[in-house]
């Protein structure tokens, strides 16, 4: 049997410097209150905001779609924006509950978990999109569908940077 004998790095391969940055020294760690200041100035996004921000543009849309269209257009694009909104909901629930907090491995089964329940709910309402609006126009709904989708651009867009 042939043996290759293969190079692996060490643990400590991290903290090595490359050629050219043996002046760097390494970070140092922060303290509570640095952190606290951190999350201060740079406080998270809530998921419901961008859940309310995709049923704001929803409605928008079947407003416009009404104006230019008919009541059918506005209800397709009132389904089109609830097919984004709704699942996205399921994943702010997830994301906020307090399953999360417990432990690593609880909270990675909790987001992956929600998030295939996420696609299912999405297919499941594009499925019946033509049953439960009648006359649907495919076209208006899946342009709400991708605006509300675009949502979660424009939250960190709006967001912006830290201070």
């Amino acid at each position: 049997v042939l043996k290759i004998a293969m190079l692996r790095p060490s643990s400590d391969a991290v903290f090595r410097s490359v050629a050219g940055d043996a002046d760097e020294p390494l970070p140092r760690q922060w303290t509570r209150a640095e952190a606290d200041a951190l999350m201060r100035s740079d406080p998270p996004l809530s998921p419901w905001k961008v859940v309310a921000s995709q049923v704001g543009v929803g409605v928008v849309a079947a407003v416009i779609a009404a104006f230019i269209g008919s009541e059918t257009a506005a209800w397709s694009a009132l389904y089109g924006s609830a097919v984004v909104a709704v699942p996205a909901a399921l994943m702010a629930r997830a994301a906020t509950s307090r399953l999360v907090a417990l432990s690593p491995v609880a909270s990675t089964a909790s987001l992956l978990g929600w998030g295939f329940m996420k696609v299912v709910v999405s297919i499941v309402m594009l499925a019946v999109a033509a049953r439960v609006v009648p006359g649907l126009v495919w076209p208006v709904m899946l342009a709400t569908l991708f605006v509300c989708l675009q949502t979660y651009w424009l939250a960190l867009l709006v967001r912006g940077r830290p201070q």
